[in-house]
């Protein structure tokens, strides 16, 4: 098993920061769970309001120092509210690599966050 597919442990998610596809702060990851007779896990993610969200696995993007979440329409509608307007400024902010903090790209190709600066996915 390569570093990149090193298994994440519940111990190690739970309290881990998830942020969304736009860099912003989605919330802390309170549990993880299944649904019994159906394939995939489920975070439960405590937002700053206070409120409990599902977010299916499915959703990550990548997870190490954080969780990384997918840019998709259903994210917006798992965290239950419309999209709230926001300053240009941050509607233009770009995910940071946990390892080097410079600005990740992402490639549509591959689903995935690419850190130039250090040559790997996130």
């Amino acid at each position: 098993m390569s570093k990149q597919e090193k298994a994440m442990t519940k111990d190690r998610l739970i309290g881990m920061k998830v942020i969304d596809a736009d860099g912003n702060s989605a919330g802390t990851i309170k549990d993880i769970a299944f649904t019994v007779g159906k394939m995939g896990m489920t975070m439960i993610v405590e937002t700053e309001k206070g409120e409990d969200i599902e977010v299916p696995w499915e959703q990550i993007q990548a997870a190490g120092d954080y969780v990384l979440l997918k840019p998709s329409t259903v994210q917006t509608q798992s965290f239950g509210a419309q999209p709230v307007a926001q300053p240009q400024q941050a509607q233009t902010q770009q995910p940071t690599c946990p390892t080097c903090g410079g600005p990740l790209t992402y490639i549509q190709q591959y689903q995935r966050w690419y850190c130039y600066k250090d040559k790997k996915y996130v």
